[in-house]
């Protein structure tokens, strides 16, 4: 806390007056690319976040620095012109979030100098976009004074990803990161936005988070090529179904009438989401009942869909996933995020944690030619303040 206030100082040359604001990643459990298709999910905030602290300024310059990038100094822009630029980088996030929540007629009048620290591992698919998003909303609130829940934040992050970032996201990443629970999963229906929270009790195990640093940004990435041949899938099945969402057909309905769905393609598309959801429905019943084995198994299954019908996992993911399976300790290993490179989840039994990193760090680098990295994470609260701000 008092290393990032002495940077603050020393950036800025002005003493912050908010609190300290966290925002955690999230990994997903299972369910994976459901959530834009109106099913369920089951992620989880972890330890791994972003830090941001600021104080307000009399103008109306908004001024941004990162300590992850400070080749980048300091990037600055005006209350009057919040739009998107592409020599922004990853200040476009923060941007977008002051933009949707004045947009919403929140009471930002002046412009803030805002500084922000993140240990997400980098283009790791833990969502440090989202992140950003609602730890700047939750600094925004304590610098202007103003009343928004956490749904609100929410909302307003997904809007940032969809109108102003260009990415056909769901609403599960700024879902997990607001309203994380410690120790349990969110069991999201991202249809109707109902959630309940599932004990995430995992005894002697923990959650191994394995970044292939096969670098990808998510915008630029096949992810929106899949959302339009979800989009075809579903207007095929509207043809025969009285149906809204992918996720409104069950198992049984997908392979009575998959014949709909004439391009063999789609059809592989359609057939992983319906298939994901009923998993992450059963997912939560074995995670309720504290039977980890079976979640385990879900979560290869999940994986084994992601490759073959929704190939979105590429060699890198393969390699760990596939590896991971063949240790000892290990309950479930699945890719986790939209793909595409980024990062695996295992479950691993804690005495052979040390074993495990070894033994899939060394097939990885023979078969990829760099390391992995590897994070055990906890399962953390959603985005909040973590001190008092200091007097002024």
């Amino acid at each position: 806390m008092n290393d990032l206030r002495t940077t603050f100082k020393n950036t800025f040359n002005n003493v912050a007056e908010s609190s300290i604001c966290f925002a955690p990643g999230r990994i997903n459990l299972i369910g994976e690319h459901t959530d834009y298709n109106g099913g369920y999910v089951l992620p989880a905030a972890i330890s791994y976040g972003t830090y941001a602290l600021g104080v307000k300024r009399t103008d109306q310059k908004f001024r941004f620095f990162s300590e992850n990038f400070p080749e980048s100094g300091i990037i600055a822009c005006d209350l009057k012109d919040l739009s998107f630029q592409q020599a922004d980088q990853w200040a476009n996030y923060p941007k977008g979030m002051i933009q949707a929540l004045k947009n919403s007629n929140y009471p930002i009048h002046t412009g803030a100098d805002i500084m922000f620290y993140g240990n997400i591992p980098n283009q790791a698919g833990l969502s440090s976009s989202a992140s950003i998003e609602l730890v700047t909303g939750i600094l925004l609130q304590q610098l202007f004074h103003f009343e928004a829940d956490k749904l609100t934040f929410i909302q307003l992050g997904q809007q940032v990803e969809n109108a102003y970032m260009g990415v056909n996201s769901g609403i599960m990443d700024q879902f997990a990161i607001g309203l994380g629970k410690q120790d349990h999963a969110i069991l999201l229906n991202c249809k109707t936005n109902d959630f309940k929270y599932v004990p995430l009790h995992l005894q002697e195990y923990e959650i191994v988070i394995i970044h292939s640093n096969k670098q990808r940004t998510l915008a630029d990435s096949k992810y929106n090529e899949r959302f339009n041949e979800c989009q075809e899938a579903l207007t095929a099945l509207q043809t025969v179904l009285p149906i809204q969402h992918l996720s409104d057909v069950s198992l049984q309905q997908f392979h009575a009438y998959k014949h709909v769905i004439t391009s063999p393609t789609i059809q592989k598309r359609a057939k992983h989401v319906i298939s994901e959801n009923d998993r992450t429905l059963q997912a939560s019943t074995e995670l309720k009942n504290g039977n980890l084995s079976a979640f385990g198994e879900l979560m290869n299954l999940s994986h084994q869909s992601l490759q073959e019908d929704y190939e979105v996992t590429g060699k890198e993911l393969d390699t760990i996933v596939h590896t991971a399976w063949k240790q000892d300790g290990v309950l479930g290993a699945r890719m986790t995020g939209a793909g595409f490179g980024g990062c695996a989840i295992a479950i691993v039994a804690q005495e052979k944690i040390d074993a495990f990193k070894a033994n899939v760090n060394n097939t990885y680098r023979q078969t990829i030619g760099y390391d992995a990295s590897f994070y055990t994470a906890s399962i953390v609260n959603g985005a909040n303040s973590l001190e008092i701000a200091p007097n002024k």
